[in-house]
């Protein structure tokens, strides 16, 4: 029963503003259905090929979250049913899952994921990157997509302080580009935080955490 208690004990801290998704990635299907039988719906996962697998043997109530780095070319096999993609940091990735959402007959959420971190080895767009996407004649184009919000990674360090940092500039981006609403951009999810960092990201404004070792255990 480990996984069930440390999801409610997990939940029981969050704010009832903030999005709970389970990462998944790497765990048996039966560990998954631990976890939904105590209830959790959204779960992400890294690899497209996985995740397909998973929806194909769960229950079809789930929320399938895609987090990790996404390859143009493997776009169509999650468009079917992927509720949303996380780390959209490109015009051409877009338009692609725009393209493969049309042919499901599918809006497809987004976030689109900023580079806050310090590492190089992080991936994202910066801010004028972000504001000339979404002011491009090819994105208001788009109807297939929905940009739902923005998510971003921390440096991974120890320092607090530097992390505080990079949380806070993501949502000073956030509180930019909020205003105008159009039909394909609505953004009102600010995606940041995982296990060791999800409270101060809290704090720091974060509406979806990403938690994984804390629920599921560690991974191999």
């Amino acid at each position: 029963m480990g996984i069930a208690n440390n999801l409610l004990q997990i939940k029981s801290t969050l704010p009832e503003h903030v999005t709970l998704v389970a990462v998944s990635k790497t765990k048996p299907v039966s560990d998954l259905m631990e976890a939904y039988e105590a209830g959790q719906r959204i779960f992400g996962e890294n690899k497209i090929q996985e995740m397909a697998e998973k929806w194909q043997q769960m229950p079809k109530d789930i929320q399938w979250h895609m987090i990790g780095h996404v390859q143009t070319n493997k776009v169509k096999f999650m468009a079917p049913f992927v509720s949303l993609i996380h780390g959209v940091d490109s015009l051409k990735l877009l338009q692609e899952i725009n393209k493969q959402a049309l042919k499901n007959n599918r809006i497809i959420d987004c976030l689109l994921q900023i580079y806050i971190a310090e590492e190089e080895t992080k991936f994202g767009l910066d801010e004028e990157e972000l504001a000339s996407l979404l002011s491009s004649s090819e994105f208001h184009e788009m109807k297939n997509i929905r940009i739902v919000g923005l998510m971003g990674m921390a440096t991974f360090t120890d320092n607090k302080d530097q992390i505080k940092k990079e949380f806070l500039h993501l949502k000073t981006i956030f509180n930019k580009t909020k205003e105008p609403k159009t039909e394909n951009c609505q953004l009102e999810t600010i995606s940041m935080g995982m296990s060791g960092d999800y409270q101060l990201a809290i704090e720091c404004g974060s509406t979806m955490v990403r938690i994984g070792s804390s629920i599921f255990g560690g991974r191999n």
